[in-house]
């Protein structure tokens, strides 16, 4: 696959998923510092953490790699997240694999984005980088995240739940679901 000269720019009804920019760094480390957006995580990264995570998609993206995207509201342009893909960094039974995830600001929660910008990006990753399977997991717990994976057509078969290698034996989070999309079963 020959890099676009420029990172592509995804956009749905509402929202614009493009590559990331200097003036993302502030409202993206507030909503990693924000407890209740990293309920789901064992703790909320540091600023040169969430700056670092910017800093590595912005150069996969820009060589036209599974990257995560930062999102917009098109209407007004206000910054509320990131949606998109990323390798995983650990070894499991699933790995290697691509992986789509979403993290938004807690003011952006409950408006449909995350699903909205999520199958936007399944197009991306199916059509535009012929990945034949994308992943999802979380941990066990996080209803609303399993709930997005649901409704953007992701399955769940039980047999491929796992434990988390990253997390500690006793972590509440430790217990992961993963759920997968294919190519051949989209619409």
């Amino acid at each position: 696959m020959t890099p676009p000269a420029t990172p592509p720019v995804l956009r749905t009804e509402r929202l614009v998923l493009r590559q990331w920019r200097e003036q993302d760094r502030d409202p993206f480390a507030a909503l990693n510092a924000d407890p209740r957006v990293m309920e789901f995580f064992p703790a909320c990264p540091t600023r040169a953490e969430s700056d670092a995570l910017i800093d590595r998609h912005r150069a996969l993206l820009a060589a036209g790699e599974p990257g995560l995207f930062a999102v917009e509201v098109a209407a007004t342009g206000t910054f509320i997240g990131f949606v998109g893909l990323a390798v995983p960094r650990f070894e499991a039974a699933f790995t290697p694999c691509v992986e789509i995830g979403w993290r938004l600001a807690r003011d952006a929660w409950g408006h449909g984005y995350a699903s909205e910008a999520a199958r936007t990006v399944l197009t991306h990753a199916f059509e535009d980088l012929g990945l034949p399977e994308v992943v999802s997991f979380t941990a066990a717990v996080n209803l609303r995240s399993r709930a997005v994976m649901e409704r953007i057509g992701l399955t769940r078969d039980p047999a491929d739940d796992f434990d988390h290698p990253l997390l500690a034996p006793d972590s509440p989070l430790l217990r992961h679901v993963l759920y997968r999309g294919r190519r051949s079963a989209q619409p």
